[in-house]
């Protein structure tokens, strides 16, 4: 049984986990052979600025995201910290109305509605507020798993 929680939100499991890239292809490449995941399409998400991909891993996924750009949140990632896990992403329902409530907590969001993303209808909660940790939501309706 779940425990309440100071907003009301849920998660219902990790949709999956970010890693940025500064080659998506030559990253790919190494999970295929070293891990024997399927190829994955690469897509390029123009208003993100990154191309990115979706992997099953068992019943889980990893996200690649490689800015398109120098410039960018994803860009300036890498170059602070290198290549690593970017975000984690949870599945939530009802993800407007979870904004609303996460926002009424006092939770810092980075959006506060919800934008098309790789995943799905998605939002992020900004580090500040998750101890350091950047949070993507993407709406359960609309999630690609």
């Amino acid at each position: 049984m779940r425990e309440s929680n100071k907003t009301g939100c849920i998660a219902q499991h990790i949709n999956h986990v970010a890693i940025a890239v500064s080659d998506i292809e030559e990253t790919i490449s190494f999970y295929v052979n070293t891990f024997g995941i399927s190829q994955p399409e690469i897509t390029n998400l123009q208003d993100h600025g990154v191309k990115a991909a979706l992997v099953r891993v068992g019943g889980s996924q990893l996200e690649f995201i490689q800015p398109l750009q120098d410039t960018g949140g994803v860009a300036s990632f890498i170059e602070k910290r290198g290549e690593g896990v970017h975000h984690i992403c949870f599945e939530m329902d009802n993800l407007n109305q979870s904004l609303e409530k996460l926002q009424q907590a006092g939770i810092n969001l980075i959006d506060k509605t919800t934008r098309v993303g790789l995943s799905g209808n998605i939002a992020f909660i900004h580090p500040k507020s998750t101890g350091g940790v950047l949070i993507e939501l993407v709406d359960s309706e609309s999630a690609r798993r």
